[in-house]
C-alpha cells in the first residue's frame, strides 16, 4: 500500500497562514454588518428618548431615502443609465410586501393588525415580506433593464417612466381588499387576480411593523452591498461603462450583463425600502407612490450626493428629507427656499457634493493625496 508523503513543517505554515487570513476576512467582512445592526438598536431604544418621536420619524424617513438613493446610485450613477422610473420598483415592492403581510396576518392571527412586540413572529414576517418584494422588484428590473442594452439617455428615461405610469394604472384597476378571514380562507385563486390591493384608493390597514432597527439593518446591507460592488472590478466595469461605453466593451468588458444586473439590484433595494415604507405607521400605500414625483426626487438626492458617490448620496438624501419638515415654518414660501438651494448648489458645485469620491477621501491626510493622486 502507498503512502503519502509526510506533510513539510512549510507547508502546514503556509496552510494555516492562508486559514487565518481566511478567517481575518470574513470576520472583516462581517464587522460592519455587526456595527450597522449595533448602530440600529442604539437608534431604536436610545433616539426616541433624545430627540422624540417626530423627529425619529424623520429619522426613519431618511433611511428609507438612503437606500433608494443608493441603489439607484447604482443604475444612475455607477453605470450611467438614467432611470426616472425607480418609485416604480419600490411600489411594486411595497404592494407586494404589504400584500403578504396583510392577509398572511389576516390567515394566521384572524386580523391584520400588528401581532406581537419587538422582534416578534410580525416583524419578522415584515422582514421576510420585504425580501420578497425586493425578489419580485427585481424581476420588473430585469424585464426593464433589457431595453438599456438598445436605448440610452432620454430614450432609456422614457422607458422607465413608462414603466412607472403602467405599474400606476394596473394597481388602480386591482381588486377591493378582503377584510374577512372567513372570506379570505374561502376565497378561490380566480378572486386573487387580480391582486385584491385596494384599487384606486389605495392599501390600508396594512400591519404597522416598520421601526428604526429594521429600517438602518436594511440600510446598513444596502450601503455594505454597493459599497463592496463599488470597489470590486464588476463596480469597476460599471464605472468604465459609464465613463465610455466603446472602450469598455473593446477592453472586454460584457455590456449587456453589467447593464442589466444594475438595473436588477437597484430594483431589489428599491423593492425592500417600499416594503418598509407600505409597513410604516400613518402610510397608505397607493398607485400614485409609483408616479414621476417620487421618482425625480430620488434622482435629485443621486446628482447632488455626486453620481457614484455612496456617502454622498446618503448625505443628499438626509439633507433632502430633513430640509422640508426644517422648513414648515415657511410654509407659503418653503417649495421656493426649497428650489432655490437646489439651483445654487448645481451653479457651485455641478459634479454633487463629493463628485466620485466617498467622504473619508476628502478628509486631509492620505486620502487627500490619493484623491489628486487619481486626479
Amino acid at each position: 500500500m502507498a503512502h503519502s508523503a509526510p506533510e513539510t513543517p512549510a507547508k502546514v505554515t503556509m496552510q494555516s497562514a492562508e486559514t487565518r487570513r481566511s478567517h481575518d476576512s470574513i470576520w472583516r467582512g462581517l464587522l460592519p454588518l455587526a456595527l450597522g445592526m449595533v448602530l440600529a438598536l442604539a437608534l431604536q431604544f436610545v433616539l426616541p428618548a433624545i430627540v422624540g418621536q417626530y423627529n425619529s420619524r424623520i429619522v426613519m424617513d431618511i433611511g428609507i431615502a438612503m437606500i433608494m438613493a443608493v441603489s439607484l446610485n447604482i443604475v444612475n450613477g455607477m453605470t450611467g443609465q438614467f432611470s426616472i422610473g425607480h418609485a416604480g420598483f419600490m411600489t411594486l415592492g411595497g404592494y407586494t410586501a404589504a400584500m403578504l403581510t396583510y392577509y398572511g396576518s389576516l390567515y394566521m392571527w384572524g386580523a391584520p393588525p400588528a401581532h406581537g412586540h419587538f422582534l416578534g413572529a410580525g416583524e419578522w414576517m415584515m422582514a421576510g415580506a420585504c425580501i420578497v418584494g425586493g425578489l419580485v422588484a427585481a424581476g420588473a428590473g430585469y424585464v426593464v433593464g433589457l431595453p438599456s442594452l438598445r436605448l440610452r439617455g432620454d430614450y432609456l428615461a422614457i422607458v422607465t417612466l413608462g414603466f412607472g405610469e403602467i405599474l400606476r394604472v394596473v394597481l388602480q384597476q386591482t381588486s377591493k381588499v378582503i377584510e374577512d378571514p372567513a372570506a379570505l380562507k374561502a376565497a378561490k385563486w380566480s378572486q386573487l387576480f387580480p391582486p385584491p390591493v385596494g384599487g384606486a384608493i389605495g392599501f390600508a390597514d396594512v400591519p404597522k411593523y416598520t421601526n428604526l432597527f429594521w429600517v438602518y439593518t436594511f440600510v446598513t446591507i444596502t450601503v455594505v452591498v454597493a459599497y463592496r460592488l463599488k470597489n470590486s472590478s464588476l463596480g469597476r466595469a460599471m464605472i468604465s461603462i459609464r465613463e465610455d461605453e466603446i472602450a469598455s466593451q473593446a477592453m472586454g468588458v460584457n455590456i449587456a450583463r453589467n447593464k442589466v444586473l444594475a438595473f436588477v439590484l437597484a430594483a431589489f433595494f428599491a423593492g425592500t425600502a417600499g416594503g418598509l415604507f407600505a409597513h410604516e405607521s400613518g402610510v397608505i400605500i397607493s398607485p400614485k407612490d409609483a408616479g414621476f414625483q417620487r421618482s425625480f426626487d430620488y434622482v435629485i438626492m443621486t446628482v447632488l450626493g455626486g453620481r457614484g458617490s455612496i456617502t454622498g448620496v446618503m448625505l443628499a438624501a438626509s439633507i433632502l428629507t430633513a430640509l422640508p419638515e426644517m422648513l414648515r415654518d415657511f410654509e407659503q414660501y418653503r417649495l421656493i427656499m426649497y428650489a432655490l438651494l437646489l439651483i445654487i448648489m448645481m451653479l457651485v458645485r455641478p459634479q454633487g457634493l463629493f463628485g466620485i469620491h466617498e467622504i473619508w477621501q476628502l478628509w486631509p491626510g492620505k486620502g487627500t493625496r490619493t484623491v489628486q493622486k487619481k486626479a
